[in-house]
């Protein structure tokens, strides 16, 4: 036997276990998955038919279909207003507070990962309720005559993801910000550009893999939640964890809650293969 036959089977070796770790607990779960969603339930029994029907209803039912459009909606608007506040708190971290403090300015940045996930969306529903700390403050500055309703909507529901994936998408960017050479800057400046337009057409073209990798994990998050839609946003719009839920808690329609769960499967693999292709495409 080789020495190149004797590398590939250690390196085999090497691989087997996580090949077996994922076949077992990820591929096996998601055929049955897959499987289930081509059942139907009549009464409280469960019909292996093999049909798409389950995926038509949910496409031609709206109270179904406007589940996937309200998620891709409120994803989409959380991953945009994150990366517009990340991006200047990740600079100003990197650029502007001097390098021995940057660890503890980041430690803060990150400190709400430090509590429980429950326990940051109640906090929140208590911030944001009629008689919360917001409603109080614009009513005592004149803003508001009397509390409007945040707690149970949309913007609820937004406010709390933005609180959480900004802290996120600041790593990302940070850690490409901090890898960038000071000479790009110095070399714009040589060639005449402002510092606007060094920022703007050097420093955050350069920032974009970092910026991407955060929207990517941004959008898988947040997309596939349910805790923080449920606490905040309540039931006026559901989403698709929350329509997943639904089908399993309260009608017992798994062959339903499997179809729904496929589909967020497929919409969090285009993301990645969008992603992907967009940084593949970066490096060539």
């Amino acid at each position: 036997m080789t020495i190149e036959h004797q590398e590939r089977r250690r390196a085999f070796g090497f691989v087997t276990p996580a090949l077996i770790w994922t076949c077992a607990f990820f591929l096996v779960p998601f055929a049955v998955m897959v499987l289930l969603s081509l059942a139907h339930l009549e009464g409280r029994e469960i019909i292996q038919t093999y049909d798409l029907d389950n995926y038509v209803k949910i496409f031609t039912e709206p109270s179904l279909f406007k589940g996937i459009v309200v998620s891709l909606e409120i994803t989409l608007i959380v991953t945009v207003i994150s990366i517009l506040l990340a991006w200047p708190l990740a600079w100003i971290i990197a650029t502007q507070v001097p390098q021995r403090y940057q660890r503890l300015a980041i430690m803060l940045a990150v400190l709400p990962f430090w509590t429980s996930y429950v326990v940051r969306s109640y906090a929140w529903a208590l911030v944001l309720g009629q008689n919360g700390v917001v409603m109080q403050a614009l009513i005592g500055i004149g803003i508001l005559d009397e509390p409007i309703q945040i707690m149970a909507t949309r913007a609820a529901t937004i406010i709390g993801f933005v609180h959480f994936f900004v802290m996120l998408l600041t790593l990302t960017i940070y850690s490409n910000l901090i890898q960038l050479s000071p000479n790009y800057a110095r070399a714009a400046a040589d060639l005449g550009a402002s510092g606007w337009n060094t920022l703007r057409l050097v420093i955050l073209p350069l920032t974009l893999p970092g910026i991407m990798t955060g929207a990517f994990l941004t959008f898988v998050l947040c997309i596939g939640d349910y805790i923080t839609p449920q606490i905040l946003g309540g039931n006026n719009e559901l989403t698709m964890p929350q329509l997943i839920m639904l089908q399993l808690g309260r009608r017992g329609d798994f062959p339903m809650a499997s179809a729904l769960s496929v589909i967020l499967m497929m919409l969090v693999t285009l993301a990645y293969a969008a992603t992907a292709r967009w940084l593949k495409m970066e490096r060539v």
